[in-house]
């Protein structure tokens, strides 16, 4: 499988614009096994695909590392899980009758 390969015109999810539309979710390692050993095929046998996949990677690291750090104000936190916590105690859980 390589990049204008004719295959993706039938199923374009199997090619290159499927492989790079769910990068971000094959460096997030928050694909299902099957999906993910696809992807991990199509790049091994796609350079250009690998090197964007590659330049995303790097473009997560540094968001990571300029922007990981960040954490919101104390006080913004603990008015957020007071209101989670209040919103919690209001939902009420349904059941259907069969």
């Amino acid at each position: 499988m390589t990049c204008g390969d004719p295959s993706e015109l039938a199923d374009p999810d199997s090619g290159c614009s499927g492989v790079l539309r769910d990068v971000w979710l094959f460096l997030d390692n928050e694909m299902d096994p099957a999906n993910r050993a696809k992807v991990q095929q199509h790049l091994d046998e796609c350079s250009p695909c690998l090197e964007e996949a590659g330049l995303d990677r790097k473009l997560k690291e540094l968001l990571a590392r300029k922007c990981g750090g960040d954490r919101a104000p104390d006080q913004l936190r603990h008015r957020v899980i007071a209101s989670l916590e209040i919103n919690i105690t209001t939902v009420r859980v349904t059941r259907e009758q069969s």
